[in-house]
């Protein structure tokens, strides 16, 4: 074999070489890169269930709150109920001791007492 032969001989093996190495070479690179790729893909294909759930979280949260105010309010209004029973109760007696202005006042609870307590006034 000749020098010139020998050259291109070379030549071609190393060109050769050079596009196995490419085509070795390049996927590996792309495999670097394919980690940031699958964990896109997956937040991605994830994103409506977290944002399903994140709604769910809220209207969850949204009905706890409800419940609490409901609660608060029942308590208030019961307070309220026992705070106008032992006044009643109070003017009553003096009513009927005979304290005109007792009966009044006992009169006018009566109703308000009979406004809250009232089935049909309440709001479920």
């Amino acid at each position: 074999m000749g020098n010139s032969e020998w050259f291109i001989a070379m030549t071609s093996l190393c060109w050769h070489h050079a596009a196995m190495m490419r085509a070795v070479l390049l996927p590996l690179a792309c495999l670097t890169l394919l980690p940031g790729c699958v964990s896109t893909v997956a937040k991605v294909v994830t994103a409506p269930v977290r944002v399903a759930s994140k709604t769910v979280d809220l209207a969850t949260t949204s009905q706890s709150e409800a419940d609490e105010k409901r609660g608060r309010e029942m308590r208030k209004r019961e307070e309220e109920i026992g705070k106008l029973e032992r006044s009643y109760s109070r003017h009553a007696e003096k009513c009927r001791r005979g304290d005109v202005d007792a009966c009044d006042k006992a009169e006018r609870e009566y109703e308000e007492l009979g406004k809250l307590v009232d089935v049909g006034n309440r709001e479920y």
